[in-house]
């Protein structure tokens, strides 16, 4: 039982106004006593004036009364950091929901939290540290084999200064829980250290040397992401767009072909539906790099939109400290975050339960500084051992209309490097990925030189004008030169920026795939072409592009790849104003 006892004095939906008589601190974890039945609500202090303070509750508060009574711990909202994780799908909370549905039957109970990693399960620990060694927070005492990867048992996060190892467990298989080193410091203070270790979600993980700049691609297999508008390692981007325009799918290739070690998926308040498909069929992919389950190295945080909205930013800063975990074990990260707007939602609705001042559309004042210290959390970090890990941010947002001026994407796009926007009207057109590539854009380096990717763009932008002018004067009032300009610039979209998720050898293209492809392309765009009229243009141009497609339906440098190629530039040389 806690010391410490507050009382409840007002309840609106799931905030809880509490008065105690001892010192709380903001973020404060508490649980709130639902009358004589024992039932407790995990709740979070999110504000504190005198003797009374605000927490929002995690759950649904029915059946709270006035004069409740209301446990402080003293703890922050916390995660536990230890092997187990990969795998496993948790809540906001990092409540294991397979074994809670164990439990609990089809209906999870009001209340019942489990621990995250398993208490009874051994592992074969490894020591690496000896006893007289000097370490700091973050170092290596340790591994465990977890999946694919040895997962680094390490000094706890919140030490201060140089410690000596004291004791050093010897190798054999311990629980999350044993004690496996002690360490003493220069004033003769002892630390022990478990398997386990616990750390605050909301404080970001800052045991490393450097901070470095994102600069080597993340490599995604989508060709319009990493040719047009690339995600670098440690990078962040969004993908913004209206409902049905392929976010999550989009999300779903992008976690099983990027270029990464670990894949970490916040559902922070998704559909339901999307999720449940997500759960059903990551375990059934095959992961590409490993030939094995895309789920031995995928953690998936679920909190659907019909879950309580106060755990909906539970959720995004439990995924994002798991992540920074495993970047402090010298791994690529990658966290998707779907989606924050309904993330933006949860905290307007609490920012209207506290009273406070609204901003725009009624959204907290302070949206843009918790949208940006969020994505602030991703990066590229050298670790105390000469060691480099990265955790890569994409978040995608769902603008009501796909309007995106409303505030939770601008506020997004003022801190991202990378913007990968949906369109409709693509997406109606059944063109996938339905990314814009007029209104998109990326800080980031590309695979193809920057010289070769402007050229392209320009030609979509000229393209597209043309097309526009088309809409009013029809075919007939545009020159043969401007229609030539426009079947490239469509010719480019159907080949290039469209892949077809179906066929194994377009899904996901390797960047060595892209390089030679898109140099191919550059080649026919620049090519002086001499058609008789629109038709004849428009003939040639509907032949290629279906050559163009069964091309990269073939496997690269292949015979049939080299035969279409052959074939293509046959065409291409009864068409131009000189022979190859």
């Amino acid at each position: 039982m806690s010391e410490n006892i507050g009382k409840v004095i007002g309840v609106n939906g799931n905030l809880l106004k509490v008065e105690f008589n001892k010192p709380v601190i903001q973020n404060e974890v508490a649980y709130a006593c639902v009358g004589a039945d024992g039932l407790k609500l995990k709740a979070e202090v999110i504000r504190v004036r005198g003797n009374s303070a605000e927490l929002q509750v995690f759950e649904d508060t029915v059946g709270l009364k006035i004069g409740d009574p209301v446990e402080f711990t003293g703890d922050l909202l916390s995660v536990e950091l230890g092997p187990g994780l990969l795998t496993q799908v948790f809540d906001g909370l990092q409540n294991p929901l397979p074994r809670l549905a164990e439990e609990s039957g089809f209906f999870l109970q009001r209340g019942k939290y489990l621990d995250p990693l398993p208490r009874d399960v051994k592992w074969p620990y490894t020591p690496v540290a000896n006893v007289g060694d000097t370490v700091i927070a973050g170092d290596t005492l340790g591994t465990v084999p977890e999946g694919l990867y040895d997962h680094k048992i390490m000094v706890p996060f919140n030490v201060r200064g140089k410690w000596t190892v004291k004791t050093a467990a010897p190798a054999g298989d311990y629980t999350v829980d044993q004690v496996i080193a002690t360490l003493e410091d220069d004033k003769g203070n002892i630390r022990e250290c478990k398997i386990m270790q616990i750390w605050p979600v909301k404080i970001p993980i800052k045991c490393y040397s450097e901070r470095l700049r994102p600069t080597e691609s993340m490599a995604s297999g989508m060709r319009t992401i990493d040719t047009f508008f690339p995600v670098a390692k440690g990078g962040t981007f969004c993908v913004p767009g209206p409902f049905g325009a392929g976010k999550t799918v989009l999300q779903q290739i992008m976690s099983r072909h990027a270029e990464v070690d670990i894949v970490i998926i916040a559902a922070c308040g998704e559909r339901a539906g999307e999720v449940v498909e997500t759960l059903r069929e990551f375990p059934e992919l095959t992961d590409p790099r490993t030939g094995k389950s895309l789920m031995e190295r995928t953690l998936i945080i679920c909190n659907t939109s019909s879950m309580p909205v106060a755990a909906r930013e539970a959720s995004v800063y439990t995924g994002v400290t798991l992540a920074e975990y495993y970047r402090q074990m010298g791994l690529d990260v990658l966290l998707l975050a779907d989606s924050t707007s309904r993330w933006a939602q949860a905290l307007r609705e609490m920012s209207g339960r506290l009273e406070e001042i609204p901003g725009e559309e009624a959204f907290p004042a302070y949206l843009e500084s918790v949208i940006a210290s969020f994505y602030e959390r991703g990066g590229v970090v050298k670790l105390n051992n000469g060691e480099t890990g990265s955790v890569t941010i994409g978040g995608t947002v769902s603008p009501a209309g796909g309007n995106f001026e409303e505030p939770v994407t601008q506020a997004t796009l003022k801190v991202v490097g990378a913007f990968h926007g949906l369109s409709r009207a693509r997406s109606d057109a059944r063109r996938y990925p339905a990314i814009d590539p007029l209104d998109s854009w990326s800080k980031y380096p590309s695979v193809v030189p920057l010289e070769k990717v402007s050229k392209a763009r320009k030609l979509l932008r000229d393209g597209s004008e043309v097309g526009q002018m088309m809409k009013v004067v029809g075919e007939e009032g545009t020159s043969i030169d401007d229609f030539i300009k426009y079947m490239k610039s469509e010719y480019i979209d159907a080949t290039y920026l469209q892949q077809n998720a179906f066929v194994e050898t377009d899904a996901a293209n390797s960047v060595e795939r892209q390089s030679y492809v898109f140099d191919r392309l550059l080649k026919l765009l620049d090519t002086k072409m001499k058609f008789a009229d629109q038709g004849e243009a428009r003939s040639f141009f509907q032949q290629l592009t279906q050559t163009c497609r069964d091309w990269n339906n073939s496997e690269f440098q292949s015979d049939d790849f080299k035969r279409i190629e052959e074939e293509m530039s046959k065409a291409l040389a009864e068409v131009s104003d000189y022979a190859e």
